[in-house]
This record gives structure tokens, sequence and C-alpha cells, in this order.
């Protein structure tokens, strides 16, 4: 893609994602909102996917894509609580504990497919539909524990068996379109099947379905927008820390896989660098619900909600200006050390903000003493 068409790409996208927010007035509560926001999930994105994993070869090369998204899931959510240091807070409170949740989860349905296929095609779009896969494992199943064994571990007295949850999320997984489309790919793809040799009418219907993803989720990503300042820098920091890592991680496993081709290259950086996901915001609430039956106050409950809901509205903007400014930069982001000076770039964006304000207190508190110390001294010799 020459420079002047993805310059051209990009500023058509980022005017679908304007349109969106001027249309915020339109659109009265959230319930419309989110109306187009299950069209996307559940009709136009699995389309979309169908479309693009029809146009694969079947190989078992395809099951390596889930297990390393989990791989890339796994790695974050162990590198998480160092983020909580940089920005000293606790694991075991309610904040550490909702980051511990939201930043190893990805969302690349609205903030990532899109692009994908705008910018680097359908192959690579249907390989980011597969390890989405293995992504949803983790965000629905593995996250889910964990947040059941803090609730338990922060509520010793509740005794309720969440063992009805855990199988009502497995089915849900099993139940969820995207993944009923890509199961019914594979079936049809290893039967000899594709695109070209289906129906008519019902290859034209994904097809048109297809068509219309793209511009809904921008304008959809338009509507979604909040600007709010409360906590707004915080939240940035720890963005900027989680894309750090997770660029840093992609240069590792592009650098331990040999990856030289561009469009594999472009899916490993950017996939990882998807918006929060909303799965474990659900988990959260529903264990939030019960803390708020019994009565428990804010700062002790196992999740912070509210803390949550700031990460979720900056993730999708944040992940969303990322990838369509890495993507629309062509094969500038391709090389393994432009990609580690960018992962530490962001690091240093994250970290240095909140360092410079842990010495000014620092600085500012002894100052305090100091002067504090000298007045006593004043005090004695006028005595």
């Amino acid at each position: 893609m020459s420079t002047d068409s993805a310059l051209a790409k990009t500023l058509t996208l980022l005017l679908l994602i304007a349109i969106g927010f001027l249309l915020k007035k339109k659109f009265k509560g959230n319930e419309q909102v989110n109306g187009i926001k299950n069209i996307i999930l559940n009709v136009a994105l699995p389309a979309t996917i169908f479309v693009a994993l029809m146009g694969v070869k079947i190989n078992a090369s395809l099951l390596f894509m889930p297990l390393l998204a989990l791989v890339f899931n796994f790695l974050l959510y162990f590198l998480t609580p160092s983020i909580l240091k940089l920005f000293s807070i606790e694991r075991q409170s309610p904040k550490g504990r909702t980051l511990m949740m939201l930043l190893p989860s990805l969302a690349p349905g609205l903030s990532c497919f899109p692009f994908i296929l705008e910018y680097i095609g359908e192959d690579q779009l249907a390989n980011a539909a597969l390890a989405d896969v293995g992504n949803k494992f983790f965000v629905l199943i593995f996250l889910y524990v964990m947040a059941m064994n803090w609730y338990y571990a922060n509520n010793a007295n509740d005794n309720s068996n969440s063992k009805s949850k855990l199988k009502s999320l497995l089915i849900s997984l099993i139940k969820e379109p995207i993944n009923i489309i890509i199961l019914l790919a594979i079936g049809l793809l290893s039967l000899g099947l594709n695109l070209t040799t289906l129906p008519t009418f019902l290859s034209e219907t994904f097809v048109r379905l297809s068509a219309i993803m793209t511009p809904l989720v921008l304008i959809f990503i338009g509507l979604a927008v909040k600007l709010s300042k409360k906590g707004l820098g915080t939240v940035i920091s720890i963005l900027c820390c989680r894309a750090g890592i997770s660029i840093l991680i992609s240069a590792i496993i592009i650098l331990a896989l040999g990856l030289s081709v561009p469009g594999a290259i472009m899916l490993a950086v950017v996939f990882p660098l998807s918006a929060v996901s909303f799965w474990p915001f659900a988990h959260m609430s529903a264990f939030n619900l019960k803390e708020d039956s019994d009565g428990i106050k804010a700062q002790k409950r196992t999740f912070d909600t509210e803390f949550a809901i700031l990460i979720l509205a900056c993730s999708l903007p944040f992940s969303t200006l990322l990838i369509l400014g890495i993507l629309s930069a062509g094969t500038l982001f391709t090389g393994i050390p432009i990609l580690v000076t960018l992962g530490i770039s962001f690091l240093a964006v994250g970290i240095l903000p909140n360092l410079i304000r842990r010495v000014y207190c620092a600085l500012s508190k002894s100052e305090v003493t100091a002067e504090s110390s000298f007045q006593k001294q004043l005090v004695k010799q006028a005595k």
C-alpha cells in the first residue's frame, strides 16, 4: 500500500469515527448504542470472519493461532503485577485485582478486526479470528475462575456454589455467534468447500453483511467515546505501559517464530494492542452485586467497578488510534529494532509522569518536614 493510499484510507476511517462522535446527541441512552454493538458482534463481524475463513486453506497450523494468543494472555497476566508496582497499586487491593482482570484481556472484534481487514487483508483477519478463540477461552473461563477465587478469599463467609455459573460460561462460549461461524467455516473447508462453491445467494448474503462491518464499528467507536478528566491521566499511563509491554512481547514472538511476511508481522504487532475486553467487567459486576446485597463497603470489595468502567471507556479509543497509527505507517513497524524502540518509548511515556509525580511529592514532603523542624528549633531558641 502506497503512502498516499494509506493516508487516504486513514483519513476515511477517522472521518467515520468523527461522524459517530457527532451523532452522539441523536442516540438517547446506552440501549440504542448497544443495539449497534449487538448488530456488529452478532451479524456483521461473524459474516466478515466467515468470508475471511472461507478463503483459507485448512491445515494443522490453524490450531497454533489460539495457542499463541493464550500464551500472550498469560504472559501479560503474569507481567501485570509489575505494572501495578510502577503505580504503587497493591495487587490484593480492589484496583489491583481489577487491573489483573482487565489488562491481560483483549477485545479485537471492535478495536482491531476492522483495521486488519482494511490494511492487511482477509487472510490475516482469518488468522486473527482463530487467535481470538484462545483469547475468548482466557477471558471467559480463566479470568472468571480467578475472579471467583479472589471473591471467596475476600468474602470467607460466602459459601454459594458457582459451578452453575462456570457451566453457563462454557455454554455461552460455544453459543457465541463468532465461535459458531468459525466452527461452521472449518467444517465446510474440511469438506473441500469454499466461498465460490457455496450457493450464490448464500455467499452474496455473507459478503454483503461483511461490507457493513467497518463503517458500523467506526461509527460505534465515535458514539462510545466518553470524555472525562477524572483519573484520566493514571489510566492513560497504565494503558501506555500495557501497550509498551505488548509491543515488546510481540517483538519477542516475531523473533522466536522467525516471521518475515509483513502481513503476519503486522498481525503479531496489532492483535495484542486490542482494547481490554468487556467480559472481565461482566464477571466483576456479578460479584460486585453479591457484595452490594451484603452491604460491603466499596473500599473492602473485591473489585473497583467504577475504575473498571473508566479503563473500558479509555481503552477502546486508545487502542483504536494506536492500531490505526501503526497500520497506516505501512511496513515501518515490521523491524525488530523499531518495535523495541516503540515498546520502550510507550513504557517511558507511561512510567515517567508517575515517577516525576512521586519524586515531586517526596521532595515536597521533605521540604515540609525540614521547614517544620526549623520552626521547632526557632521556638526552642525563643524559649
